[in-house]
């Protein structure tokens, strides 16, 4: 169960040295090490400053090298043009440019960074379509990534 390792040393990271305006939710993981939330912070001086979010993190048994699947969760879903009303996250890390390498703080800080640089709080174009149509894991999209 090496993938049980890796999570547990990535948990320890987590808890130690957090991304800024992030924090492991102790709660999420008592009972299970395979699905955690992340209580995230809208950085300063950014549109979202002072907004309060949550982030799920589910992993499967073929983490690292299978990507974790990653998204919005709670009452607060940043309206942003990479983040869907259902939570569900465009960012090509979370799927096909995702490598072993890469960590939950890795996600985390790429989340922060794509929430920090947006000059414009909207919707994507295609949110009800995809809302009403898509699979209830984002893994399963097929995204078109734009390079916004």
């Amino acid at each position: 169960m090496k993938f049980i390792k890796r999570l547990q040393k990535e948990l320890l990271a987590l808890q130690n040295d957090p991304p800024p305006g992030m924090t492991l939710n102790e709660k999420s993981v008592q009972n299970t090490i395979t699905q955690w939330i992340v209580d995230m912070e809208g950085a300063p001086g950014t549109l979202y400053e002072g907004e309060k979010f949550q982030l799920l993190f589910k992993f499967s048994s073929r983490y690292p090298f299978d990507s974790p699947q990653v998204m919005f969760t709670g009452e607060n879903i940043p309206v942003h043009p990479h983040v869907y009303s259902n939570g569900h996250i465009c960012l090509s890390i979370l799927t096909e440019d995702w490598s072993p390498a890469l960590s939950v703080q890795s996600v985390c800080l790429s989340i922060i960074s794509m929430l920090s640089s947006c000059k414009e709080k909207r919707r994507p174009p295609d949110n009800s379509f995809y809302v009403r149509t898509c699979n209830k894991n984002p893994k399963k999209t097929k995204w078109w990534y734009h390079g916004e």
